[in-house]
Formats: structure tokens, C-alpha cells, sequence
């Protein structure tokens, strides 16, 4: 049974958009991008949603926590779940938190530095690198995000080179779907909806030129 890792935030948790910051809500699995994928893949596909609300690509958070840092857990959830038939990688929009001040440059950098080490594991087959799609300053997280919409503008092509510079898959989700205006970072049901079959199409895509 090929096995799909999806790697990624809050968006791969399946939090919905907030009208505040204390909302503690969450999409069921039908909703969520990673359980579209799955029903979309059928039930020969093993897929395994691995999201965090606040994870980083490489960067411990000085407020939410050290275990917010992708890079330092991605070991052991490669191996916790090997074999891997194709990691599905969807991480950068932490970083743009004001907090890090960090160009698009380095945001790529850092996603980049996630898929060396998932293919240097030698646990997976392949990745797929889906660019979030862009943040908008709005509603409660604006002043968490303030300067999000300037500093993001070249993450998408600066991922989309260095994905091609490493040989893997891209997909850039702002091509397809939008941030909800409701706070500026997080999808709505319809936009989970529809990254998740665009992404099951490029699975599939992987799949059939490994022969699976």
C-alpha cells in the first residue's frame, strides 16, 4: 500500500478561519485537505496527516514553542513512518509572522532545506512541494503578520526554483485557491476542497511514473 505524508501547519491540521484569537476549532477529517486527498487517492492509499498550528519551516518560535520548528521533528516523523511513497510538503506561512522577519528568499530556503533532508533519509520516495497560498493582513492576525503581504510576494517563485533545483514536484496553491479574508491565513472549507483533489492529481501523477 503506497503510503502519502503530509507534512505541513495549520492548514494540514485543518484549523478553520478565526474571528478571534481564542477559537480552538478544527475541520473534521472529511473537510481537511489531507482527508480529501485520502477519499480522492481510495483506500489502497495509506495517507497520513502530519500538522501543527504554528510549525515553521526550520525556526524555533521564541513565543509558541521550539517544537513549532519543522526541521527539528522531521526525522522522526520520517521514520516513525516509513516507507514513504511521496511526502507532500506544505509549510512557510509561520514564517511569515512578523516575529521572524524573514524574506521570501529565506522562506523558500528554509521549505528547501525540509526536502533535502526528506530525500536524504532515504525513507522517501518522493515530494511534492506545495507553496501556501499568499497571507493577507486582516482581521485578527493582521498585527501578527504585519508586512506578510510584501516579504511573501517571492516565496512562491523563489519555492518554485529551488524545487526544480532539487528535482522535486511543485505545486503553488495560490494559483488555485485563497487565503479566507476572515483572518488572512487560513483556508475555508470550499479552498480544502479543492487543494485537496489538486494535490491527489499530482500523487497520482507521481505514482504512475514510479510504475505504482
Amino acid at each position: 500500500m503506497p503510503t502519502v505524508l503530509c507534512y505541513g501547519d495549520s492548514n494540514t491540521f485543518g484549523t478553520p478561519p478565526m474571528a478571534s484569537l481564542n477559537e480552538d476549532r478544527r475541520f473534521d477529517r472529511a473537510t481537511r485537505w489531507p482527508g480529501v486527498l485520502a477519499a480522492a487517492l481510495g483506500p489502497d492509499w495509506d495517507v497520513i496527516a502530519e500538522g501543527l498550528p504554528g510549525r515553521t519551516t526550520v525556526h524555533d518560535d521564541p513565543i509558541e514553542g521550539a517544537h513549532r520548528n519543522g526541521l527539528t521533528v522531521l526525522p522522526a516523523i520520517v521514520e516513525s513512518h516509513r516507507p514513504i511513497d511521496v511526502a507532500v510538503l506544505m509549510l512557510g506561512t509561520n514564517d511569515l509572522k512578523q516575529r521572524f522577519s524573514l524574506t521570501g528568499f529565506d522562506i523558500a530556503r528554509g521549505a528547501g532545506r525540509l526536502v533535502e533532508v526528506m530525500l536524504a533519509s532515504g525513507h522517501v520516495r518522493q515530494v511534492l512541494w506545495v507553496c501556501p497560498s499568499p497571507v493577507v493582513e486582516t482581521g485578527c492576525l493582521a498585527e501578527m503578520f504585519q508586512g506578510a503581504e510584501a516579504r511573501g510576494r517571492s516565496v512562491a517563485d523563489w519555492s518554485r526554483q529551488f524545487a526544480a533545483e532539487l528535482g522535486v514536484s511543485f505545486l503553488d496553491a495560490g494559483t488555485l485557491i485563497a487565503v479566507d479574508p476572515l483572518d488572512g491565513v487560513h483556508l475555508n472549507a470550499a479552498a480544502h476542497g479543492i487543494l485537496g483533489e489538486a494535490i491527489a492529481a499530482q500523487v497520482r501523477a507521481l505514482a504512475k511514473s514510479e510504475g505504482n
